[in-house]
């Protein structure tokens, strides 16, 4: 009962105090308007009054006289200390009838009936809770209907917390910005997922749940780029799911990357750790996170051979080759299994009288662009397909734009008896920035 009626009261008072602002154009601030409720409450509380709340009455009729301020609703008070301390004897002369009058035209002129049409052309959770609230208020007690209203209010909004949209974007025709297109295919081995909610306790099974169909859908994507700029708060529950789903994509050799965090939410993640154990070059700008990832992380000749969708900028410049190559899997750990030559210890070799054969794995135009003097061009494609002899005696070096090309070739000359195999460390990108000549003569 008592929180019935402190509901009621607080209801009413800002009910009217919304209207009135409405039709004022008055701005109105209900954290202020509660604390002054609640003052007013307590300090009838100690001389034996009533809880105290806003009158619909005498507000409408106090604005409607043309009242613009609060010495308005003062005078108001005074008046009526006036009436009943001096004319209550001859208040009983007064018809029911006239006051019953004064309050129905009063309140009518208070219901608006253009709001509660706009609500009902809303969304379908506010529509519901305006009618169960008018079908309780004319079947029920008055606290039972204004209970029923904010507790259907408080379920919808658990209702829509509880499940934010997780949706999966990619970008736009001119490569500026993502967005959810359902109807285009995702990226073979990325994933780039929105979450358009908080991560607390009651969303995170949601949040997760809609993350792992996506990737049961998409096995092959080892990689999961989260977009978090609409995540304003995040609980212990929410870092938990962060450090499950990052455990769930690093078994698989996969891994998991940030963007668009917002200050206060990476505080918490700080703060509990996450950050470490996730890895600050993890957290991405998101200008350049697909770039960075398409440099870093992903399989280029997944991306050449294999891939058909071309989701991203950076896609578009690769090489279109005729063949379409199957590729075993890369293994997460392949990269500490092999040799690695220094740029510039490469060079120092190819001037003695004896030096390695260098082989070049990337496509032709990647290779006409330029190479490494008296490097030998077989792409990759042909390596794994139809491979040349080469000789077992001589050291061999690979080489592509990073190493990730390098290292499946390496895997496949291995598989053919060749162990005097290395990799040139950072590729051609780490050629140039060794300043080191590009050509396609002979050393002289």
């Amino acid at each position: 009962g008592a929180l019935a009626i402190a509901a009621i009261g607080l209801v009413q008072a800002t009910a009217i105090s919304r209207s009135i602002a409405a039709k004022s154009g008055q701005r109105l601030d209900y954290n202020q308007e509660f604390i002054g409720q609640g003052m007013a409450s307590l300090a009838c509380g100690f001389l034996s009054g009533y809880v105290t709340t806003g009158s619909f009455l005498r507000s409408a009729i106090n604005y409607e006289a043309g009242a613009r301020t609060s010495v308005a609703a003062a005078l108001s008070g005074i008046f009526l200390f006036a009436i009943v301390f001096f004319f209550a004897p001859f208040a009983v002369y007064v018809p029911r009838a006239a006051l019953a009058a004064v309050v129905i035209v009063a309140a009518y002129n208070m219901v608006n009936r253009a709001e509660m049409i706009r609500i009902w052309r809303s969304t379908r959770g506010d529509s519901a809770i305006m009618v169960t609230t008018l079908v309780a208020t004319l079947f029920l007690p008055l606290q039972f209907a204004v209970l029923s209203g904010i507790l259907m209010s408080l379920a919808y909004y658990l209702l829509k917390t509880s499940t934010p949209q997780v949706l999966t974007v990619l970008p736009d025709a001119s490569f500026k910005h993502l967005t959810h297109q359902p109807e285009k295919p995702q990226c073979p081995q990325l994933a780039v997922i929105e979450i358009r909610g908080d991560l607390y306790f009651g969303a995170v099974n949601h949040v997760e749940e809609r993350i792992l169909e996506n990737k049961l859908r998409h096995p092959e994507q080892r990689y999961l780029l989260l977009r978090m700029q609409n995540v304003q708060h995040l609980d212990i529950s929410g870092v938990h799911m962060l450090e499950s789903l990052t455990r769930a994509y690093r078994e698989e050799g996969g891994d998991v990357y940030l963007t668009k965090v917002r200050p206060h939410v990476l505080e918490r993640m700080q703060s509990t750790g996450f950050d470490a154990e996730l890895g600050e070059d993890h957290f991405l700008e998101e200008d350049e996170a697909i770039s960075y990832l398409f440099y870093h992380a992903l399989d280029p000749a997944a991306c050449i051979y294999e891939c058909d969708t071309r989701a991203f900028r950076e896609c578009q410049n690769l090489p279109r080759p005729d063949m379409t190559l199957p590729l075993p899997p890369e293994s997460a750990d392949m990269g500490g299994t092999f040799e690695y030559v220094a740029p510039r210890e490469l060079y120092r070799e190819l001037k003695e009288p004896h030096p390695p054969l260098v082989i070049d794995v990337r496509e032709a135009r990647e290779w006409q662009r330029g190479h490494i003097p008296q490097a030998r061009w077989i792409p990759l494609s042909k390596l794994l397909t139809d491979p040349p002899d080469l000789p077992a005696d001589t050291p061999i070096v690979l080489v592509c734009r990073t190493t990730r090309r390098s290292r499946r070739a390496a895997q496949a000359l291995r598989q053919r008896g060749l162990d005097n195999i290395r990799i040139l460390q950072g590729g051609m990108l780490g050629w140039a920035d060794a300043h080191l000549l590009e050509a396609v003569e002979d050393f002289v």
